[in-house]
C-alpha cells in the first residue's frame, strides 16, 4: 500500500463518516480513528518495504486560512471588497515555484489582471481580477488548499 492509497482511504474515512476502520494486510495494520468532525488519526503498524508513516493527521475541513506575512498593514474591512474563491483546489501566488508572485499587496489592479492560480483535479486555473482597486491584504498562504468561497484577498476600490 503506497502513500496515495492511504491518504484516498483517509479521506473516504472522513467523507463517510465512520468512527473507526481497522485494515490488516499481510505487512501492514492500519487503523483509521475519526474522532468527530475535527480530525482523523491514523495509526501504522508493520514491516512495509517503504517507510512507515507512524502518525498521520488529516487536516479538517478548511474554513480561512492564515493571512500572508507582507500584509502587515492594519486593515478596516467595511471600506474593502473581498475576492473569494471560485472553487476547491490548492491556491498559488505564482505561476511556478521560481516564478514572482502575480500580486502583491500595494499592487494596483485591473479587470482581467491574474490575481493567482488554484490548481483543482491537475488543471491550473487562473483567478482573473473583475475589478479595478488596490490589493490591500493577502488573506491566503501561498500552496494552502481552498474551499469554494474562501477569502483570497481584500481589494480597495478605485
Amino acid at each position: 500500500m503506497n502513500k496515495k492509497e492511504i491518504e484516498d482511504l483517509i479521506k473516504f474515512v472522513a467523507k463517510a463518516g465512520v468512527t473507526e476502520v481497522s485494515l490488516e494486510l499481510k505487512d501492514i495494520k492500519i487503523t483509521i480513528k475519526n474522532a468527530g468532525q475535527q480530525k482523523t488519526e491514523t495509526h501504522f503498524v508493520g514491516h512495509a518495504p517503504a517507510p512507515v508513516v507512524h502518525h498521520m493527521t488529516a487536516a479538517p475541513a478548511l474554513t480561512a486560512a492564515a493571512p500572508a506575512k507582507e500584509a502587515a498593514i492594519p486593515v478596516e474591512d467595511s471600506n474593502f471588497i473581498t475576492i473569494k474563491s471560485p472553487m476547491i483546489g490548492t491556491f498559488y501566488r505564482t505561476p511556478s515555484p521560481d516564478k514572482p508572485n502575480f500580486i502583491s499587496v500595494g499592487d494596483d489592479i485591473q479587470p482581467g489582471k491574474v490575481l493567482c492560480i488554484i490548481e483543482a483535479m491537475k488543471l491550473f486555473n487562473e483567478i482573473e481580477s473583475e475589478l479595478k482597486g488596490k490589493i490591500v491584504k493577502v488573506l491566503v498562504e501561498n500552496a494552502t488548499p481552498v474551499e469554494y468561497d474562501t477569502p483570497l484577498f481584500l481589494v480597495e476600490p478605485s
